[in-house]
């Protein structure tokens, strides 16, 4: 009779579990606002900004970037039309990325439409938004890693701020590489991702910054 053992697991559970930490700490969900949040209370692109504005774009960006995403992929449980919340396969996705592409799309639209705030929020606004509608096409053929990809368009408008002012960004830049590092080194470790997967995320990621770049 023939038998098949499970391989074993390349990394150490307490490994794995800090690496399963990490990519919910630093899901893509939440990176785009972490960026807006550093964006806001940090740059220097935001001086003419008063607390009421910073704190509606705060909401703004919570709610199309983590609430209603988040309620879409309930929803979807809910109904059948995904078996995991965790997304963990290509069929799974389908509904989350359309339902986020609408999301980010609307964002762009209206921070580009209005023009009363910093131009760099429509561009990365634009960024999360071309990476996302990649991510759906792709989702036909690989299960990119949304992780890299929001890691991706984050760490590259990061050094697009860097580029655009003269104060110094080279510890920003230098968290961000950091911590770009983590989330792929996480989603390798839990065995949700294999190395192209990640550096697809990561390249579309970047590529989608410049692309949203040469239209600004």
């Amino acid at each position: 009779m023939n038998t098949t053992t499970e391989a074993p697991h390349p990394f150490h559970p307490a490994l794995r579990a800090l690496a399963q930490g990490l990519s919910v700490l630093l899901h893509p969900l939440f990176i785009p606002v972490y960026i807006l949040l550093f964006f806001l209370y940090e740059s220097p692109f935001t001086v003419t900004l008063d607390a009421g504005q910073k704190g509606r774009l705060a909401i703004s960006f919570s709610l199309m970037y983590i609430l209603f995403p988040l309620v879409t992929v309930l929803l979807a449980k809910g109904l059948g039309f995904v078996d995991s919340i965790r997304l963990q396969s290509q069929k799974d996705r389908i509904i989350p990325y359309i339902g986020c592409t609408i999301y980010y799309f609307w964002m762009w639209y209206v921070l580009h439409k209005q023009g009363s705030f910093p131009e760099p929020l429509a561009w990365f606004s634009l960024a999360v938004f071309l990476a996302t509608s990649a991510g759906l096409v792709l989702n036909a053929w690989i299960k990119i890693s949304m992780h890299a990809l929001a890691a991706g368009v984050a760490v590259a408008f990061l050094y697009v701020l860097a580029l655009h002012t003269p104060f110094s960004f080279g510890l920003y830049l230098s968290i961000g590489f950091f911590v770009t590092g983590l989330i792929c080194t996480a989603r390798l470790v839990t065995g949700d991702h294999n190395p192209f997967e990640v550096y697809a995320g990561l390249t579309v990621g970047a590529g989608a910054m410049a692309v949203a770049m040469a239209f600004a």
